[in-house]
């Protein structure tokens, strides 16, 4: 079985995935004014674009997409000083939605979070991705999820883009 790939969502599906987790934001942040997107590097920045053009669509007005680099804060990689950031004026008071394409221990997310309050201090702060696999190592769940997709430790979820990669999938290794 090793180096065989398994694909749970083709194209067709991560365009649905995305359409539906737009329509979640909007029934729950009661439109799409205040918001901000901020999408993890570097697949989640792409996922962010997407899921905004999708808000712009549907509410005729298309959130700010910001790109975060969360590496310097991160706890599981040797220690980077944090640069410090100037202010965003976008993010305060905001609803900010972190995108990222897959949820695995959260320490991304942990990251994250902190990279923002770090920017300014956002009202709310949510989570979306695109595929949640479980084996949380920190008390963190998604606001949104394009797919629920349990695995094993030893199993790799690999997102591809169009935009990165050339195509659109996701696939089990």
């Amino acid at each position: 079985m090793a180096g065989q790939k398994t694909v749970i969502m083709d194209a067709d599906g991560i365009r649905r995935a995305l359409t539906r987790i737009a329509f979640e934001i909007i029934e729950k942040n009661k439109g799409a004014e205040h918001l901000l997107l901020a999408g993890i590097r570097t697949r989640g920045i792409y996922l962010a674009q997407r899921i905004a053009q999708k808000l712009g669509e549907v509410e005729g007005t298309t959130p700010p997409v910001i790109e975060l680099d969360v590496t310097p804060w991160r706890d599981d990689m040797p220690r980077q000083d944090a640069p410090m950031p100037s202010p965003d004026a976008r993010i305060e008071g905001a609803t900010v939605v972190l995108v990222d394409d897959v949820l695995y221990t959260g320490r991304t997310v942990r990251a994250a979070i902190e990279a923002v309050s770090c920017f300014g201090r956002a009202s709310r702060i949510q989570l979306a991705v695109l595929v949640d696999r479980g084996h949380r190592e920190l008390p963190i769940r998604p606001d949104y999820i394009g797919k629920n997709l349990p695995t094993s430790h030893e199993e790799r979820v690999c997102v591809r883009l169009r935009e990165v990669d050339g195509e659109d999938n996701v696939a089990i290794l």
